[in-house]
């Protein structure tokens, strides 16, 4: 058991997610080619539906290496002070990578992001590495995201 907890440890398990602040440039950019496929969560602090979906990301991120899941914050809108953000993903213990998208106005970008997303929140975005995409609006369930990894790789 002790080995266990040294190996959790060392792997970053148990550590804390990276935070970062980005603007919608550095987003598409990271959009773009990516090198796994990349899994992408539009949700915010304030969202019911979105909190309760995030275990399954998380769970999706530790089990599967083959997935790059990252989570975007769109709280900038409503609230631009990041430290709120930083604050839950500690207190909550989110291990994946979180992005904080510095930008308000949603409706005058989120096109860019897919041209079929109205805005909604939770939203899901799954780009494969031949850039294959799959956007889901609504709250996804145990099982969901599997799912999906699966039909965009096929």
């Amino acid at each position: 058991m002790k080995n266990l907890l040294l190996f959790l440890c060392f792997t970053g398990f148990f550590s804390a997610s990276s935070q970062e602040v980005i603007r919608l440039k550095e987003l598409q950019q990271r959009m773009a080619s990516p090198q796994q496929t990349l899994v992408i969560n539009f949700w915010a602090t304030w969202c019911g539906p979105c909190l309760k979906e995030i275990p399954y990301f998380e769970t999706l991120s530790a089990k599967n290496k083959n997935v790059k899941v990252l989570l975007v914050s769109m709280d900038y809108d409503l609230d631009p002070n990041p430290e709120k953000v930083k604050k839950f993903v500690a207190r909550k213990k989110i291990h994946s990578p979180v992005l904080i998208l510095a930008e308000d106005n949603p409706s005058s970008w989120i096109d860019k992001i897919d041209k079929d997303w109205t805005g909604a929140l939770p939203a899901t975005l799954l780009i494969n590495p031949n850039g294959k995409r799959k956007l889901v609006q609504g709250e996804l369930h145990e099982g969901d995201l599997e799912k999906l990894v699966n039909e965009i790789n096929q």
